[in-house]
């Protein structure tokens, strides 16, 4: 079993000092890496990388933001991927997601997050650069995972498909919901793991418009809620 992560970024020969960080902590781990810039869409990227990757049916592709640090030990990080994907019954693992994705198509609704529907913690830093942690519940067994983080084996990317929804007008955005709730609508069982990861964005993305332009696609092409009964 190989592991391979995807990362894009805007600039290949200027990549920042947390990209730098991560890619080398991903080396470490003996994860393959492939930077990909200047892409004209995430969608199209990670479908590009996907083949040209052409991993086994049980490899694991991690596809993940460039400005995260993964605060694990290498060894333990492989081990929790290895063990959190071991299943064949299971989609995608990631750092954060939630039970349960209304109407509104938000994972992070605050209603359901007061009601304990959410999983997983992130780090993140506040405006003066202090740290703090995001804990939105245990981990566990989930409908979405935000992006930050996805890994899925081989056998599920294919079972999903990675190309961009014809109803999406934005290049960008709504990829992680679009994925993981697929391989759920298609069986597979997804997961928030135990990862320490430290996210340098507060959510800027969301002021986007093609943001909220792939959201209302999304709504308007899926029959929501998505739950896992309980």
């Amino acid at each position: 079993m190989n592991i391979h992560a995807v990362i894009c970024t805007r600039d290949r020969n200027n990549v920042s000092p947390t990209t730098d960080k991560l890619v080398n902590f991903l080396c470490t781990c003996n994860i393959g890496v492939y930077i990909l810039s200047n892409a004209k869409s995430l969608f199209l990227a990670y479908e590009g990388a996907f083949k040209k990757i052409n991993p086994k049916p049980e490899d694991i592709i991690i596809f993940c933001h460039d400005d995260i640090e993964i605060r694990e030990n290498p060894e333990n990080f492989v081990a929790k991927l290895k063990e959190g994907l071991s299943q064949s019954e299971v989609g995608f693992v990631g750092a954060a997601g939630t039970m349960e994705l209304g109407s509104d198509a938000v994972w992070w609704d605050q209603t359901r997050w007061q009601y304990g529907k959410h999983r997983g913690e992130v780090i993140h830093l506040d405006p003066t650069g202090k740290e703090y942690i995001t804990q939105y519940g245990p981990p566990g067994d989930v409908v979405v995972l935000d992006g930050l983080f996805l890994a899925a084996k081989r056998k599920v990317l294919d079972e999903i498909g990675l190309e961009k929804p014809e109803y999406f007008e934005g290049e960008w955005d709504f990829y992680d919901i679009h994925y993981t709730s697929q391989a759920f609508l298609k069986g597979f069982t997804n997961k928030v793991i135990n990862l320490h990861i430290l996210h340098n964005s507060r959510g800027e993305l969301v002021g986007r418009d093609s943001w909220h332009k792939n959201r209302e696609a999304f709504i308007a092409n899926t029959d929501l809620p998505i739950e896992i009964k309980e």
